[in-house]
């Protein structure tokens, strides 16, 4: 996936749906300022702490990567046809300056990694069956097994939850569950209410 999506996992972003050239620059820098990197590495590195969320194309590294160097807060050392990009005193100096944003930035990132991943285990779960507690009613592998992993998904996703949001949560979940324990049936409370307004 290049770029940021949006929905639930974007808007943990200040940035929107992509980062802002100069945040990129900054999140490169720290990174750089961990180890000299090559350009496909940071790619990869991104990936790996948003959990597969965050994939930069090279259209969009390597120009960062450019700027940095252009301005003295990255150097470059030519290995054949690959450049291994170090961060220099005055990217150190900028990383410094920037430090708090920069750490909320990549601390975002990661939680969104932890947040994929527990989508992809769920996945992984349902898919194969091992859910112990479920019993052989949901062993079946058509919709409603689908639905019930949005479901959980979409549940660990809005976790924590205020007082309100909980109270709103269980609203929906309580309605869903008299739909089902009513068969498909006209709601009871619903007819007797259209036939009082009949009579009158």
């Amino acid at each position: 996936m290049r770029g940021f999506k949006g929905g639930m996992f974007g808007e943990a972003f200040r940035m929107g749906r992509k980062f802002a050239a100069g945040d990129l620059q900054l999140v490169i820098l720290a990174l750089l300022a961990e180890q000299p990197r090559h350009g496909y590495e940071l790619i990869k590195l991104l990936e790996e702490r948003s959990g597969g969320f965050y994939v930069p194309s090279p259209g969009v590294i390597y120009p960062a990567l450019t700027y940095l160097e252009e301005t003295g807060l990255a150097e470059v050392e030519n290995e054949g046809t690959k450049k291994l990009y170090r961060i220099t005193e005055a990217g150190r100096q900028r990383v410094e300056e920037n430090r708090d944003m920069i750490l909320h930035t990549l601390a975002k990132l990661e939680r969104i990694g932890e947040k994929m991943a527990y989508v992809k285990r769920v996945f992984e779960t349902d898919r194969h069956g091992v859910d112990s507690d479920d019993g052989d009613f949901m062993q079946d592998g058509g919709d409603i097994r689908a639905a019930r992993m949005l479901l959980r998904s979409a549940l660990q996703m809005r976790y924590p939850w205020s007082k309100s949001e909980a109270a709103r949560i269980a609203g929906i979940l309580e309605r869903a569950a008299t739909e089902i324990l009513q068969g498909g049936r006209p709601d009871a409370r619903g007819v007797r209410r259209k036939n009082g307004q009949q009579a009158q």
